[in-house]
């Protein structure tokens, strides 16, 4: 990945605190395939502590039951890359954080670890908000591991602010 494109992601991430902070309101985030990556673009951004109220990273499927309350019947029935998981780790996050949005990535970045019904580069995604709002998307992305994380940080970060964006008052 290139310095342009951390820069990128960056902005994106200052959007996302402006829209926030202009409506008072705070995310956390739970992130498995990416771990952390999102958290990082989020608090590069000075002041974000105003509106990044904290971030867990799920990589093992424990972590995902441990930390978020998934259920290991989700885990079990649906997998672990799959928007059911990724919805419960919003919620999951939403609950155990003072947080009013929350964002969720899981998925199979490679160059590993792909089957034949998630491939490499499929990638899960929720949104969780106010009023029980959640909403689940799944993505498959080209490219190599770097790449694969990149566009999903990118994906969840435009995510919540076109979700979060329509919903805030």
């Amino acid at each position: 990945m290139s310095a342009g494109d951390q820069a990128s992601l960056e902005g994106l991430a200052a959007k996302v605190g402006r829209q926030l902070l202009a409506n008072g309101q705070r995310l956390v985030t739970a992130e498995s395939c990416t771990g952390g990556w999102v958290g990082q673009c989020l608090t590069a951004i000075a002041g974000s502590s105003r509106w990044f109220d904290r971030g867990f990273i799920s990589y093992s499927n424990e972590a995902k039951v441990e930390i978020l309350g998934v259920a290991a019947d989700t885990l079990a029935a649906h997998g672990a890359v799959s928007e059911a998981t990724a919805a419960a780790m919003a919620l999951g996050a939403l609950e155990r954080s003072r947080a009013d949005w929350a964002l969720a990535i899981t998925g199979v970045a490679g160059p590993d670890g792909g089957s034949a019904t998630r491939a490499v580069g499929t990638v899960c995604f929720a949104w969780a908000g106010p009023e029980g709002f959640v909403a689940t998307a799944t993505c498959h992305f080209d490219g190599d591991r770097k790449r694969v994380r990149a566009q999903s940080v990118a994906h969840a970060l435009t995510g919540i602010l076109q979700r979060a964006g329509h919903r805030l008052v």
